[in-house]
């Protein structure tokens, strides 16, 4: 098993480093199928693994070599395989080898092809770094490598001055969690006297429920789970990462990279059931971020800036069900959106491509019939977001409503409402985009045809997940969890047993109707606005009241230029004022000091040794003279 595990990392490593090294005089269909082959064959690897694997599996550790040893702790360069490693693994891996054959296509007119592929595959690299490493550190090695990853794939059309931008933001405020990460691993490490999960697990039970320390462990540690997973506040980034090629946003701003911070949490499930002051915290942020996150995406035009929000509110589903202590449905829901969303994204970048390039959905329209493997593939995870029943998405939000139900009715309402704005949203993408009027240039309409099958295929493969991905972990009031295969795989590593509030099968099969009449409610509506009665987007000046508020995204990118931005760029001309007036001043004047020291001193060295001779007889006559006088 250890060649096995190796394998499994070091396959995108290697991948990388040919496509890097030598991709520039490969052609591009060697260099995409490399790219690609890396990274199913580890997904093939981790196939294996899994069928070797059962729910009471205990923990595989390989070791690769002793890392450092300090203050008696020893750290070791380690790999942990267990069964939430091995779920994350999968999906990486095997959503990842599909958005890289769909990328071999939406790229293929790309200059940089090379570097592109070269940097997905450091990316998948590092992705599996985060969730295959047997202690906090190596988490974090590969949690920045993924940041340093999403700087380059962001920013990867570089010339463009706006996504340079895009790509700062995102590295920047990463940078906010990030130092909450390290802070809470430092505190790991000083009150456990340890780093790897297995030995800070066994050591947790020294701390008190909800002890002061260990709330300032894991809210430190959810800090840097805010910042990957883009939670208010630190969730501006996500939106403006747009910039980066749609594959991009697929694979990192929808299935993996953003998901990082769930995996912290579930895979510190041993600190965050001792504080239950901090879970509570994680469902009220989980609340407000699905909640805002679902408003602003009423009225965006872009249809990746819709996707985007979606993205930022499905975490926030993901958190809220983590708050109430329900880590399975949490990863469930995980790996349910990752399969609808990140089909929803190539599904976007097979339009945007059909499109010349067009992102703006004021612009498209009857696409449905020119592009029919696309359209149905999209209606496909259009209805799986919005809750269609027995799709994916309906029956993980489903576990996540009735978690919240049994926590709080209040919550549950909040959450329906955020559910009901998902449908409301995503159906008026759909229509905007499939059905009435082309709305583009006739330039475009000459031009829109279907992606090649190297686009379609992997659309294909995610619309087939994302219809019968729910059926993993089916709810337990069918045949008594016995369908509940997530539940059952994921038991063993949670170290402590949360009781989840229990919701009487009656309450459930009421709420369960509810999700599903609102579900239909919605798309009559939607479709008979935007089909029937044929409204469209506006431009966005025209917007008035709460939707110029939806549209203009609450104006949180005004406030945080307001308040932040402007206040660090104060700072940074002040201290380029000092830099300029003070400190240049002051180096230039000891600079000309010595010089002109050296000038003087130049007149003196003019190598006669008459003159050597006399100033060295003045100095020692002087010298016998001052000691006479002090005697």
């Amino acid at each position: 098993m250890e060649n096995l595990v190796y394998a499994i990392i070091l396959l995108p490593l290697f991948g990388f480093l040919i496509n890097g090294l030598f991709g520039k005089s490969l052609p591009k269909m060697v260099v995409g199928s490399i790219a690609t082959l890396v990274v199913f064959a580890s997904f093939c690897i981790a196939v294996s693994l899994f069928l070797k694997f059962d729910a009471d599996s205990q923990p595989v550790i390989v070791r690769a070599f002793e890392w450092f040893r300090v203050n008696g702790i020893q750290v070791n360069f380690s790999f942990q395989i267990d069964q939430l490693s091995l779920m994350m693994i999968m999906i990486i891996t095997g959503i990842g080898s599909l958005i890289h054959l769909y990328s071999i296509g939406y790229m293929s007119h790309d200059k940089g092809f090379y570097k592109f592929f070269a940097y997905l595959n450091l990316f998948i690299f590092s992705m599996l770094l985060l969730v295959m490493g047997s202690n906090y550190l190596i988490l974090f090695i590969g949690w920045e490598g993924v940041g340093l990853c999403s700087y380059l794939l962001i920013g990867f059309w570089y010339t463009n001055k706006e996504y340079g931008a895009a790509a700062r933001k995102a590295f920047i405020m990463n940078r906010i969690g990030d130092l909450g990460m390290i802070i809470g691993i430092l505190m790991i490490a000083y009150q456990t006297n340890a780093v790897d999960f297995l030995s800070v697990a066994q050591n947790s039970s020294k701390f008190e429920l909800d002890s002061p320390v260990i709330i300032f462990i894991t809210a430190s540690l959810f800090i840097g789970a805010m910042g990957k997973s883009a939670q208010v506040p630190l969730f501006t980034w996500l939106p403006d990462a747009m910039a980066g090629p749609t594959p991009v946003s697929a694979l990192i701003h929808a299935a993996t990279m953003v998901t990082a911070g769930i995996y912290l949490v579930v895979r510190s499930n041993f600190l965050f059931s001792l504080a239950p002051t901090t879970m509570d915290g994680i469902l009220f942020i989980g609340l407000l971020t699905a909640l805002v996150a679902a408003f602003i995406g009423l009225r965006q035009n872009d249809i990746k800036k819709v996707l985007a929000y979606s993205t930022v509110s499905q975490l926030g589903f993901m958190f809220v069900a983590l708050g109430v202590g329900a880590y399975t449905t949490a990863m469930f829901h995980l790996m349910t959106h990752a399969f609808f969303k990140a089909l929803l994204f190539l599904g976007a970048g097979s339009v945007i491509h059909a499109m010349s390039g067009e992102q703006d959905m004021r612009f498209m329209g009857g696409l449905k019939s020119k592009i029919k493997v696309t359209h149905i593939t999209s209606l496909i995870g259009t209805l799986a977001i919005s809750g269609f029943p027995f799709l994916s998405g309906m029956i993980s939000k489903d576990e996540i409503l009735t978690n919240v139900y049994g926590k709080n009715p209040v919550l549950w309402v909040i959450l329906f409402l955020v559910a009901t704005l998902t449908a409301i949203y995503m159906f008026r993408m759909y229509y905007l985009t499939f059905h009435g009027e082309f709305r583009g240039t006739e330039e475009q309409k000459h031009h829109v045809h279907e992606s090649p099958s190297n686009m379609t295929i992997p659309l294909i493969v995610l619309a087939v997940l994302s219809v019968v991905g729910g059926f993993i972990n089916l709810p337990h009031f069918i045949g008594h969890g016995n369908y509940a295969k997530l539940d059952q795989w994921l038991k063993s590593i949670y170290v402590y047993d949360l009781e989840l509030p229990e919701v009487n099968f009656g309450t459930e099969m009421i709420l369960l109707a509810l999700t599903v009449l609102m579900f239909f409610i919605v798309w009559f509506v939607v479709k008979n606005i935007y089909v029937n009665k044929k409204k469209m987007a506006l431009p966005d000046e025209k917007y008035t009241g709460w939707e110029r508020l939806s549209n203009r995204k609450l104006f949180l990118d005004e406030l945080n230029n307001a308040t932040f931005v402007r206040f660090i760029e104060g700072l940074g001309v002040g201290g380029n004022m000092f830099d300029k007036g003070v400190l240049n001043r002051f180096v230039d004047f000891i600079g000309s000091g010595a010089e002109d020291s050296g000038r003087a001193a130049k007149r003196l060295q003019n190598g006669n040794v008459e003159n050597y001779v006399l100033i060295m007889s003045l100095a020692i006559g002087i010298i016998l003279i001052v000691n006479f006088i002090l005697q």
